[in-house]
């Protein structure tokens, strides 16, 4: 795992999944614990029913990563590690952002119908959560 106070925007990164092509639909599957993805998925979550201009995510985390995935429609996701930005579009369902610990997110531009799907390492701990980008600057310059 990185450590979140040295991270860099460098060490996320798109990972194309495995994608299984049928003509009665495509299927892909994730397999946890370095098969497709490096850590124990330990919760799921995700949103949908974003309202155009609504900007969602405006964190870091400390110990949590986290695959982002464009289930359906797309998304931007504005990556900060507190000196370099970068801005990733998700628009693919069989692709994954893998957001390692100590890096800002911000996820913006839903289309309509639009579903982020999360698989993170850890189960829901707010002292995990940096909500204050001031705050997250400092946690990244100690």
């Amino acid at each position: 795992m990185n450590n979140a106070k040295t991270s860099k925007i460098r060490n996320c990164e798109i990972v194309t999944l495995s994608k299984v092509n049928n003509p009665s639909g495509n299927l892909t599957a994730i397999n946890s614990n370095n098969l497709d993805i490096p850590f124990t998925i330990q919760r799921v979550y995700y949103l949908y029913d974003v309202p155009g201009g609504v900007e969602r995510g405006g964190h870091g985390h400390k110990e949590l990563e986290q695959f982002l995935i464009a289930a359906s429609g797309s998304f931007d996701v504005e990556l900060s590690d507190g000196k370099e930005k970068k801005k990733v579009n998700l628009n693919r369902p069989y692709e994954a952002l893998h957001i390692v610990p100590g890096i800002w997110r911000e996820l913006k531009n839903f289309s309509s119908g639009s579903i982020c799907l999360v698989l993170a390492s850890h189960k829901y701990e707010e002292a995990d959560y940096i909500r204050d980008y001031q705050d997250y600057v400092k946690f990244k310059s100690i």
